[in-house]
């Protein structure tokens, strides 16, 4: 089977959740903590691709960073979006799980189970 590759933050209760059935399901993903380990622009890119969706959609609209830096501002491009969460991974929706080409965003945790069928 293809690696599983999960974007996680151990304090975020819905990665929590998305990582146990995971592993209740037998499956072993490779972690990524990407608050610790952030995401490149080019990485970035490239999740929203398997996401299938705009850099936008990737956003956490909620965290203080995100009003700060004027991130609701619909001039700004796709690379100043995906550069501000390179730098300030907080910005980024959690959990992901990456399968081969595709990815889901696990909230709920249950959708990580969508790429496993």
């Amino acid at each position: 089977m293809t690696e599983l590759l999960l974007y996680h933050n151990p304090r975020c209760s819905k990665s929590r959740g998305a990582l146990d059935l995971l592993e209740t399901q037998g499956h072993a993903p490779h972690v990524v903590r990407y608050l610790e380990t952030p995401p490149t622009v080019e990485e970035l890119h490239e999740l929203v691709g398997k996401l299938g969706i705009a850099p936008r959609g990737l956003l956490r609209t909620g965290e203080p960073d995100y009003a700060s830096l004027g991130l609701a501002n619909p001039s700004l491009s796709d690379e100043e979006l995906l550069a501000a969460m390179a730098t300030h991974p907080k910005l980024i929706e959690r959990p992901i799980l990456v399968v081969g080409d595709n990815a889901v965003i696990g909230r709920p945790p249950e959708r990580v189970l969508e790429l496993l069928r």
